[in-house]
C-alpha cells in the first residue's frame, strides 16, 4: 500500500467512527463526545472514560487505546477489513465490543 492509498483509508476509517457517533447520537441515550484533531479521534463516553483511535503514518498502521488495552491494525486487502496485527479481529467489531464495555451500552460501530 502506497501512503496515498493508507492516508486515504485511514481517513475514510476515521469519518466511519465519527459518523457512526453521530448515528449513535441521534438514535440512543450514548451522548459520545468524538474529538477529531488531525488523524486523531478521541471518543469521549457520559462516565468520561475515553478510546483514543490515531494513524501511526510510517507504518501505515491504525492504533486504537481502550480500558481493554492498546491494540494495532493494519489494512488487509484480501478482507477489504483493518485487521489486528496480532489476528485479535477487525477493527469495526472491536471497536463496537469495546465501546459497549465502556459505556454501559449496547453499541454498533461500522464501516462506511
Amino acid at each position: 500500500m502506497t501512503d496515498i492509498e493508507y492516508l486515504d483509508r485511514a481517513d475514510q476509517l476515521l469519518l466511519a467512527v465519527e459518523q457512526c457517533c453521530d448515528r449513535i447520537n441521534d438514535e440512543t441515550d450514548a451522548d459520545i463526545d468524538a474529538q477529531r484533531t488531525g488523524g486523531l479521534v478521541t471518543l469521549v463516553f457520559t462516565n468520561r472514560s475515553q478510546i483514543v483511535i490515531n494513524q501511526q503514518k510510517p507504518l501505515h498502521e491504525i492504533w486504537l487505546a481502550a480500558k481493554a488495552g492498546g491494540f494495532h491494525y493494519r489494512f488487509d486487502e484480501a478482507q477489504n477489513a483493518w485487521m489486528d496485527t496480532k489476528g485479535a479481529g477487525e477493527f469495526f467489531a472491536n471497536l463496537s465490543a469495546y465501546a459497549c464495555e465502556q459505556s454501559g451500552l449496547k453499541l454498533a460501530f461500522k464501516a462506511l
